[in-house]
């Protein structure tokens, strides 16, 4: 299968890589960067320093920055850039007059909009093609070393989803096929914002109990808000849902982790987001879930307690105390 991988970050780069290594399939693969500077550096180092060090690309991946030459022979477009790039990014491929198939592998509620993915997607691009999602617990330097991973593709057109995760299945990356798209896309969204309070929880030194109790309860939160969004129970305890929030909570990779960490620690949001390097979703989705909560009336007190972090009002120490003070309740989702 000829593959466009729309997107050169850690996560793009890892799925080209593993993509153009896959056992079962000879696909074609070619990565695009909207940096010339950025492509010149892959293309002279067959390396991406910038965002993914240490992962030599392929010899058969191909690199290019212009769009149309990267989609104008795919069979399948995978957009691999932030929530904040998903629009525009669509716009440009509808733009190229082809309809190809497209599946983002973006977490996250859009800004402003608290719109998922898929609501973008039926807002930019051609109703002709078939859409996805490609989601679930994964960190992005496993993926490119061929550690074992298993993930969800979800589509409202079941078909496309069964017949894609075939293809992007390989032999240590389980691909399954799910049609709750929203159940899918609103786990990769809120275990974000549940991540960040997890590595709040550890850089306080609150230990293990605290932070099953976060995880756990962080769970509940994304059930909730899902299920009043139209997703499926069963979703959340998948591998989109439980699976995807447990890695992100206790992987010593994971971005938004590393965001509560240093938070804990008393360091400013500017200086942890501009010392990052990489996008970390749940920072800019943890506004939009509390909003949207809001809206639907569903009680999210651990986004609420993040969110009052994030905004610089509430220290760290002070935010978690509020939390372990609620009143009691039965226990329940």
């Amino acid at each position: 299968m000829r593959i466009a991988v729309l997107g050169a970050g850690a996560w793009g780069t890892a799925l080209a890589i593993s993509l153009s290594t896959n056992s079962h399939f000879r696909h074609q693969v070619i990565l695009w960067t909207r940096d010339p500077a950025h492509l010149r550096e892959l293309v002279s180092e067959r390396v991406n320093r910038r965002y993914f060090p240490g992962f030599p690309l392929p010899d058969s991946l191909q690199l290019t920055t212009v769009l149309h030459i990267a989609v104008e022979s795919a069979e399948l477009a995978l957009i691999v850039v932030p929530v904040a790039g998903l629009r525009e990014t669509l716009r440009e491929v509808s733009a190229c007059r082809k309809a190809v198939p497209v599946i983002w592998g973006c977490k996250g509620f859009e800004a402003q909009s608290a719109k998922l993915p898929h609501q973008v997607a039926e807002e930019e691009y051609s109703e002709t093609a078939p859409c996805g999602v490609l989601s679930g617990p994964s960190f992005a330097q496993e993926i490119a070393l061929g550690l074992p991973a298993a993930l969800t593709l979800a589509s409202h057109d079941q078909r496309f989803a069964r017949d894609m995760a075939v293809q992007l299945h390989a032999a240590r990356l389980r691909v399954y096929s799910s049609g709750d798209l929203i159940g899918v896309e609103t786990g990769g969204a809120v275990k974000n914002v549940i991540s960040i309070a997890a590595g709040i929880s550890d850089g306080l030194g609150l230990g293990h109990n605290a932070r099953a109790a976060l995880i756990t309860r962080g769970l509940a939160e994304i059930t909730r808000l899902g299920l009043k969004l139209g997703g499926c129970k069963d979703t959340f305890m998948g591998l989109t849902g439980m699976g995807d929030l447990i890695l992100t909570c206790t992987g010593d990779l994971s971005r938004n982790r590393r965001v509560g960490l240093l938070l804990a620690a008393g360091h400013a949001l500017t200086d942890i987001l501009r010392d990052l390097g990489h996008t970390a979703e749940g920072v800019s989705t943890a506004r939009e879930v509390l909003r949207l909560g809001r809206q639907l009336q569903v009680e999210m007190p651990i986004t609420q307690a993040v969110c009052s972090v994030l905004d610089g009002g509430v220290p760290a120490k002070t935010a978690v105390e509020a939390l372990l003070n609620r009143e009691l309740k039965a226990e329940s989702y």
